[in-house]
C-alpha cells in the first residue's frame, strides 16, 4: 500500500483537515495557512487535501463556514442568558477568543457569494440579530436599520479591541468581560 493511500484513511480526512486548518490559522494566521503546510501538519500527503478541498479559497470558505457557525451559536446561548446585550457581548467575545478565524470572516480574503454553505450560515447568522431586534422594533426598515446599527456597533467595538485602539486606561482596571458589558450597556437602541 502506497504511503499516500495509507496516509488517507486514518479517519475522517475532511474533519481532521478542518481541525488542524483552524488551528495554524489561529496560530499563524492567514499567511501561514498553505495546503503544503497543512498537508504536512495534518500527517497526509501533499494532495490529500484536495480531496476536499479543490483550493485554499474552498478551505478558507469552509473555515469560515464554521466561524459564523460558532458565532451564531455563541450568540443564541447568550441571548437565553441576557437577551440582546448577551448577544452583542458573546459577538465580541468571539472576535477577541478567535482572532484570525474573525479576521477571515470579515476581512475579504473569501468571497461569500460564491459559497453557498458560507453564505447561507452567514446569513443566518446575521438574521438571528435582525430577528431578535425586530420582536422589539415594529416596523420592518426600523427591525433593518437597527440591526445594522447593532451590528455595527459590536463589530467596531470587536475591531478596535482586536486591533489594540483601545488604551488600558480606558478600562479603568475592568476585565475584558465587564469592559465589554458596561460599553454595550451604554448604548440604546430604541424605536423610531
Amino acid at each position: 500500500m502506497s504511503t499516500s493511500r495509507r496516509n488517507y484513511h486514518h479517519g475522517d480526512l475532511q474533519a481532521s483537515v478542518l481541525r488542524v486548518a483552524s488551528k495554524i490559522l489561529e496560530k499563524e494566521g492567514l499567511e501561514g495557512l498553505t495546503m503544503r503546510a497543512l498537508a504536512r501538519k495534518a500527517k497526509v500527503s501533499h494532495n490529500a487535501p484536495y480531496r476536499h478541498f479543490p483550493d485554499r479559497e474552498t478551505l478558507l470558505a469552509a473555515l469560515a463556514a464554521d466561524g459564523y457557525a460558532m458565532l451564531g451559536q455563541a450568540q443564541r446561548e447568550a441571548a437565553t442568558k441576557a437577551g440582546l446585550r448577551g448577544m452583542g457581548e458573546a459577538y465580541v467575545n468571539f472576535a477577541l477568543d478567535h482572532p484570525q478565524r474573525f479576521r477571515l470572516m470579515f476581512g475579504g480574503a473569501v468571497q461569500i457569494a460564491r459559497h453557498a454553505r458560507l453564505r447561507e450560515i452567514a446569513t443566518q447568522t446575521y438574521e438571528g440579530l435582525s430577528g431578535a431586534l425586530a420582536a422589539r422594533v415594529p416596523e420592518a426598515q426600523g427591525a433593518r436599520d437597527s440591526s445594522i446599527a447593532a451590528w455595527a456597533l459590536v463589530h467596531g467595538l470587536a475591531q478596535l479591541l482586536l486591533d489594540n485602539r483601545i488604551s488600558q486606561g480606558a478600562r479603568d482596571g475592568r476585565s475584558r468581560e465587564q469592559f465589554v458589558r458596561d460599553v454595550l450597556a451604554a448604548v440604546r437602541f430604541t424605536a423610531g
